[in-house]
C-alpha cells in the first residue's frame, strides 16, 4: 500500500527528524564523523574544543539512543570507547550537503540582487 503524504504528516515527520538533530553541537559531531570515520570520545572533545565533556557525552548518548551513532566499548584499563556513524547515520550526509548548498545559495543570490540593484541604479 502507497503512503499518502498530507502536510500535517509531512510537517510530523519533518519535527520528529529535526528533534533527533537538534542541539547546538549534534550537527558538528556528525561532521566530524561523516565518511566512516572511528573516533575516540578524547578525539571528539579535541576535534571540538568548545564542548564540555558533559555535553558531548549527553550528545552523543541522545545521538546512539537515536540509532545515529554507534558507541563501541572495549574491555580494557582504562576503558576504550570509540564512535562511529551507523549506516543510517552515515546516510545523512547527502541531505546536510543539500542543506549546505541550500544556505550558501543565500549569499549567492543576495550578491545577484545587490549586483542587479546597482546596475539598476547607475
Amino acid at each position: 500500500m502507497e503512503e499518502i503524504y498530507t502536510p500535517v504528516a509531512v510537517a510530523e515527520e519533518v519535527e520528529r527528524a529535526l528533534k533527533m538533530l537538534e542541539g547546538r553541537w549534534k550537527l558538528l559531531i556528525l561532521f566530524r564523523l561523516f565518511g566512516g570515520k572511528i573516533l575516540r570520545f578524547s578525539e571528539l572533545e579535541r576535534a571540538i574544543p568548545a564542548i564540555s565533556q558533559k555535553m558531548l557525552a549527553q550528545q552523543l548518548r541522545q545521538m546512539e539512543r537515536d540509532g545515529i551513532v554507534r558507541r563501541i566499548v572495549y574491555p580494557e584499563i582504562p576503558p576504550k570507547v570509540e564512535y562511529s556513524l551507523t549506516p543510517w547515520g552515515q546516510s545523512l550526509c547527502p541531505a546536510l550537503d543539500a542543506l549546505l548548498k541550500w544556505a550558501g545559495l543565500r549569499e549567492t543570490m543576495a550578491e545577484a540582487a545587490a549586483s542587479s540593484k546597482a546596475s539598476r541604479g547607475s
